[in-house]
């Protein structure tokens, strides 16, 4: 199966090596967002629930990139330096999502890359 590395400039460039997202087949592996603004690569200023919005809006211009949509997502991994912001993910992932959801995780670490909050990666599977 051949393999398509995908990049658009209306998400954040990557920050080491790999890439923006991977399609194989049908399927396509979106690398972790974290809430950079792509133009400035600069840490999104705000609230929780603007960086949170930065990272859906940069995975979705991934998505799109590669030909889908939030949508596609089959898979979505959140990572929160503190899981007291649980709540208001999912507030804020009812305005990106409808159903059916995709599976998920959320999972309490202790760091990010530039001391981000919030991380998202996910699998999405094109129809």
């Amino acid at each position: 199966m051949n393999r398509e590395v995908i990049f658009t400039e209306k998400a954040p460039a990557a920050i080491g090596t790999y890439s923006q997202a991977v399609k194989i087949g049908r399927t396509v592996y979106l690398s972790g967002q974290i809430p950079l603004v792509p133009e400035s690569m600069e840490l999104v200023g705000g609230d929780m629930t603007v960086q949170i919005s930065q990272v859906f809006d940069n995975l979705r211009a991934v998505a799109e990139a590669a030909d889908g949509s939030l949508a596609d997502i089959v898979k979505l991994n959140i990572y929160l330096t503190d899981l007291s912001h649980f709540p208001l993910v999912n507030e804020v992932m009812a305005h990106y999502f409808k159903q059916p959801y995709p599976a998920r995780a959320v999972v309490g670490v202790a760091v990010l890359p530039r001391g981000a909050v919030v991380e998202m990666d996910a699998v999405m599977e094109l129809v």
